[in-house]
């Protein structure tokens, strides 16, 4: 099996530049450093260093102002570049690394193939997963296909009734005619619920994002619901809870969660709100296992520094890159593809379940 290359975020930066002027993307002047950062998703600061980086190369070079780069590179038409959008589920930045790695490294390979590849100006969240709001966006930008990240089911069923092709990576696609790829999380969140149903928990909160709990709950929540039933707990609001994403939303969220009846574990969906439950834990001076069993369905590089180990859920990056470097072949040869991928995630018992109290 191939390795998954991690390579920083300025080095993959750079490595799309190159592509980019290989294959006629930039020619002559290359766009402003505010531009340029918005156009590849990446921060200003990144940026500049991935330019210093194809500067040494004699890829580009200062024009005679200083104030700008021009192309030194002789780059070959792009008359007929398929080129594919990507949407993702909110900026690359923020992110976890994980996801971010992955999406670079999509890019980067899509691109080797000889793709034009672009992100979106907008992103999921900014168009706030709204059906309408992205029928109307999609079309302002030129692109031969699209490839969007952690899609609401309304929105992935607008993509599907699209004539251009459209792939979808994580979100809501089951039960929508539309290319796929995901993990099975829904068997890794039954595995990590047993797990706690066994060493006793009952009061179990899973806490997710919206488009995960709407219009009804995705795939891996109602398997969790399903195993809480089976297990004879009356599962309700408490254990998939509503709550207003903001910061704020977040904290009054835990407050009541643990003003009266106090859950005993939690499965968090996404790092930072990982990263939210443990800072507001430690501020209720709460113990994570002794007092509050913790489980992320994500992972993060940043988890092989945490002592105890964290339990989480864990996944391969390379079968979804895989996969939509065969859709994108499809794609740009006119054949339809709108299979389904799923492929096993693994729940990992790390040192942050314990037994109920």
């Amino acid at each position: 099996m191939k390795t998954f290359r991690r390579l920083s975020i300025a080095q993959q930066t750079a490595q799309h530049l190159r592509d980019g002027i290989r294959q006629g993307r930039w020619k002559g002047r290359l766009p402003g450093v505010v531009r340029l950062s918005q156009e590849l998703g990446v921060s200003t600061h990144t940026l500049r260093a991935s330019l210093r980086l194809i500067e040494k190369e004699g890829l580009v070079a200062l024009s005679a102002d200083q104030r700008s780069r021009q192309v030194v590179a002789k780059a070959p038409s792009t008359k007929d570049t398929f080129r594919i959008g990507l949407l993702l589920y909110e900026p690359l930045a923020d992110e976890n690394a994980k996801v971010q790695q992955l999406i670079q490294e999509i890019r980067h390979r899509l691109e080797k193939s000889g793709l034009n590849v672009f992100f979106a100006t907008e992103t999921l969240k900014s168009l706030q997963h709204d059906r309408a709001r992205v029928a109307r966006y999609v079309p302002s930008e030129e692109a031969n296909a699209w490839i969007m990240f952690g899609g609401s089911k309304p929105v992935i069923e607008w993509f599907a009734e699209q004539p251009f092709p459209a792939l979808a990576i994580f979100g809501r696609s089951n039960e929508v005619p539309i290319a796929s790829v995901a993990p099975d999380m829904a068997t890794a969140a039954t595995s990590a619920t047993k797990h706690l149903l066994q060493l006793g928990h009952r009061r179990i909160v899973n806490l997710c994002r919206k488009p995960r709990r709407l219009p009804q709950p995705g795939q891996p929540e109602q398997a969790f619901l399903d195993e809480l039933k089976a297990a004879g707990v009356a599962a309700g609001d408490f254990n998939l809870p509503d709550w207003t994403e903001t910061p704020q939303g977040l904290h009054d969220l835990l407050s009541s969660l643990f003003r009266v009846t106090p859950p005993t574990a939690l499965i968090i969906n996404e790092v930072p709100l990982y990263m939210a439950v443990q800072q507001f834990l430690a501020q209720m001076q709460l113990r994570v296992p002794e007092d509050v069993s913790l489980i992320a369905d994500n992972a993060d590089p940043t988890f092989a520094w945490f002592l105890p180990s964290v339990a989480h859920i864990s996944w391969s990056p390379e079968p979804i890159v895989r996969r939509t470097l065969r859709w994108a072949t499809s794609a740009q040869r006119g054949r339809a593809d709108r299979s389904q991928i799923r492929y096993p995630a693994e729940f990992i018992t790390g040192g942050t379940t314990a037994k109920a109290r």
